[in-house]
């Protein structure tokens, strides 16, 4: 079923399906070179062969029921050895001095037992190593010991270069949708219940399928990500259509949004009451409530659309590069760098130079020729990052600048006065740096540099500018911890902040409500 769902036809010939249980569990492997998946397919075969007249004893296993139940299943009824049963034989005994895996299957756990990333790359399989796992007597599970690949490494750990294959899995905390809620809250005007619990410390994505994750977006009660495949899902609270199922539902795990299926999707972007979605060939994608008279879905209409809409118009014929959602307005880049903006228009939030709401992408007129290269929605502001010619010495070259425009409370646009700009604005402050990633909060902007800084500008509150000695009015430096770092990825919630570094380390700071940094506790972080 696995490999039906994720097609690897350049894996075809190391790929093979273990069924077991009776058919009803299956231990899907990728070997990570001919002469692994020879082994492995020569070794079984032995083991089949030798139990089909009834479950056979395997390698000399004490007394106490270690069996190896198999339903023979060929691969889409192909030879994976493409060799001899002889041929076979011989290169089955090639690898002996190599390291043992273990495996063992126990059909009475729940499937949650089995991570997906242990069931997908036999050189990282170490399913129950520990030899006193395996010693269960009469409980029913089977075991097989194989040798495999002479790899020097088995572990699972660290990020070699070899680990180009592995899965991407999702980590999510905070206050999440789950099934098994600590807390219960009831909606008076409504008759659904909500389930969410607080989670401390990060944990693994619950999903009833293997996904392979590219790229993952948060609302304010809904999330979404889109896999390797192109295939988006969506969960959390339903509200207006937002979840994209057609239903008015809530949804506890990830779910295929259907509608998407025929098209391939690169990028996917939450607000608060919609989504958006950006194809690989570039088209835009909305839906949810388009109730609130902002003009929200860019559709020029105020309808809700519970399943994905494409937006055509005044897109036709452009490529939309990427997508960012606020509560109540959208912004977009196309692939030539041209910066589009529609929905709720108060505090010049869309940087048309009036307050006026956009019912359809228009694009901003005064970065017209200039190539936009990133851009965030806060709530009533909005941040980008806009490539501009700059001289040094003899030559001229491009450099990313900062621009903010919207309400200016707080010192949220970084111009060191609380005034609304209208149209795009240079961060003044900001003009020696190169910047290339902006992020936005509630009442904060967050810029990253291509050396790897990053500066924070807007209220103090809950410390969500990362730098105690900050008083919000002008931008400033985050050090501490990240003095000495690279940081390569920045994202805002409401109020607080986290950015990954180029040692894969993630680092947050700001509120800390409902464990939503990620270290165990529930308390804010100036730092």
């Amino acid at each position: 079923a696995v490999f039906q769902r994720y097609l690897r036809p350049e894996k075809d010939y190391l790929s093979f399906s273990l069924i077991y249980n009776n058919g009803k569990r299956s231990l899907d492997l990728i070997c990570k070179d001919k002469v692994e998946a020879e082994v492995w397919i020569a070794g079984l075969k032995a083991l089949i062969s030798s139990g089909q007249g009834g479950r056979s004893k395997i390698d000399g296993w004490s007394d106490g029921g270690l069996y190896l139940d198999v339903i023979p299943s060929p691969f889409d009824g192909r030879d994976l050895t493409s060799n001899s049963a002889s041929d076979s034989s011989v290169s089955a005994t090639r690898d002996i001095s190599s390291p043992e895996v273990f495996v063992s299957f126990n059909p009475n756990t729940s499937p949650k037992s089995l991570r997906p990333e242990n069931s997908f790359h036999s050189e990282r399989s170490h399913v129950a190593s520990e030899g006193t796992n395996m010693d269960v007597k009469g409980s029913g599970s089977y075991a097989f010991r194989v040798s495999v690949s002479s790899a020097p490494s088995t572990s699972s750990h660290g990020s070699a270069p070899d680990d180009y294959d592995a899965l991407g899995d999702v980590y999510i905390w905070g206050e999440v949708i789950c099934d098994n809620a600590v807390k219960v809250v009831a909606d008076k005007n409504a008759n659904y219940l909500s389930m969410r619990a607080d989670v401390l410390l990060p944990r693994p994505l619950e999903y009833n399928v293997v996904l392979d994750v590219h790229h993952v977006a948060c609302g304010v009660k809904h999330a979404a990500l889109v896999t390797r495949q192109g295939e988006v899902f969506t969960w959390g609270e339903e509200s207006g259509g937002r979840l994209g199922h057609g239903v008015g539902k809530d949804v506890i795990q990830p779910r295929l949004v259907e509608s998407l299926a025929v098209t391939s999707v690169d990028f996917v972007a939450c607000g608060e009451f919609h989504t958006c979605a950006v194809t690989m060939a570039g088209e835009l994608y909305t839906w949810g409530d388009g109730t609130h008279n902002a003009g929200l879905l860019g559709h020029g209409t105020d309808v809700s659309h519970w399943i994905p809409k494409r937006i055509s118009g005044p897109l036709e014929g452009l490529q939309v590069a990427s997508v960012t959602c606020g509560p109540w307005h959208t912004a977009l880049i196309t692939s030539t760098g041209q910066l589009f903006t529609f929905g709720d228009g108060t505090f010049g939030v869309l940087g048309h130079g009036d307050r006026e709401s956009v019912p359809y992408p228009k694009e901003v007129e005064s970065l017209s020729g200039l190539r936009t290269i990133a851009v965030a929605c806060g709530v009533w502001h909005t941040a980008a990052i806009v490539e501009v010619i700059v001289s040094q010495s003899s030559a001229s070259v491009s450099s990313g600048k900062l621009f903010t425009w919207g309400d200016g409370d707080k010192n949220r646009l970084g111009h060191g006065d609380k005034e609304p700009r209208l149209k795009p604005t240079c961060v003044p402050a900001l003009i020696d740096y190169n910047f290339h990633k902006v992020a936005c909060g509630h009442s904060l902007t967050v810029g990253l540099t291509t050396s790897g800084h990053v500066f924070t500008m807007g209220s103090t509150v809950y410390g969500q500018l990362g730098n105690p000695c900050a008083d919000g009015k002008i931008p400033s430096l985050v050090e501490d911890k990240l003095s000495g770092e690279c940081v390569e990825e920045i994202a805002c919630g409401a109020y607080h902040v986290a950015v990954l570094t180029s040692r894969n380390e993630v680092y947050t700071w700001g509120k800390g409500a409902n464990g939503r940094l990620g270290h165990g506790d529930v308390e804010d972080r100036k730092t």
